[in-house]
């Protein structure tokens, strides 16, 4: 997928090539920022509020793991999307408020 936009993802999910188990959609932080944030949902608060746990990737390295991603990237911003496991299709999560306006 080019010129998608950088995206941010657990080194959880990238390193052991999990599947995304909730992503959302955020107000882009700039012109390079595609807004969507990736995890493989076994990450606790602890990890993810660490900062060197969170990394920069290019949507076809995540998209290299999880192709099931694909019809969710043009959802709006302000979205969440959750799944219970690897294999089930995804829900609109309502346990998140997601930023729309970048602030």
């Amino acid at each position: 997928m080019d010129k998608f936009g950088y995206v941010l993802a657990t080194k959880m999910l990238v390193d052991e090539k999990r599947k995304v188990r909730f992503m959302y959609h955020e107000a882009p932080d700039n012109e390079q920022d595609s807004g969507w944030r990736f995890f493989c949902g076994d990450e606790d608060d602890e990890y993810v509020n660490a900062p060197e746990n969170i990394a920069v990737y290019d949507i076809n390295t995540i998209l290299s793991i999880d192709k099931s991603i694909i019809p969710y990237l043009s959802a709006v911003v302000g979205i969440a999307f959750e799944r219970e496991n690897e294999n089930d299709s995804f829900v609109v999560s309502d346990g998140l408020q997601v930023d729309k306006d970048g602030e």
